[in-house]
């Protein structure tokens, strides 16, 4: 086994460590400005998906848009996913109770935020080296605010070699990185 599918594996084996036990279902938010062939795998691809963004901002940047895909992890998308965009900051993972409609709201709602002079900035937390570095900024009302609808989030460590789930417990943000091997 090449050292690629030692890592996918070691990557799905850590997403779905608790497969059967109640956890929620798991999405991908991908980033399609990261590299072109986002945008087409998942033009092509059968599972459940829907750009972040709305009308014609959506429309207009369609090819560059984040979006929230529905994973299983036997899936040839999902497998693609883990295969060819582990490491390279392609997107984070979701797990999450919540309907996918009501999931997909939460999450729009962090892609636009005001500075403290009032100017509206696009937020990428989606993008894997944002999300480490803002969610252990976060007080109790934030964190309340980004888990909403998510029960965790997960994230490649910076190396490419580290998971890192993100939960919260007592209005405190919880980092478990798992080594993959």
């Amino acid at each position: 086994m090449s050292n690629s599918n030692k890592l996918q594996d070691a990557v799905t084996r850590a997403l779905w460590q608790g497969d059967g036990q109640g956890q929620g279902s798991f999405y991908a938010i991908l980033d399609a400005a990261r590299k072109p062939v986002i945008y087409s795998r998942l033009a092509e691809s059968d599972n459940r998906k829907v750009c972040l963004l709305i009308g014609d901002q959506a429309r207009k940047m369609a090819t560059v848009a984040p979006y929230l895909v529905e994973l299983d992890k036997n899936d040839s998308f999902t497998q693609w996913i883990l295969e060819k965009g582990w490491g390279k900051s392609w997107g984070i993972f979701v797990e999450s109770e919540a309907p996918f409609i009501k999931l997909r709201n939460h999450l729009r709602t962090f892609l636009r935020i005001a500075d403290e002079d009032g100017k509206n900035f696009f937020f990428r937390y989606y993008d894997p080296r944002v999300l480490r570095v803002f969610l252990p900024t976060c007080d109790a009302e934030q964190l309340e605010a980004m888990f909403g609808a998510v029960v965790r989030y997960y994230s490649e460590g910076e190396d490419g070699n580290t998971l890192i789930q993100y939960s919260t417990r007592d209005n405190k943000l919880v980092e478990d990185v798992t080594e993959l091997k």
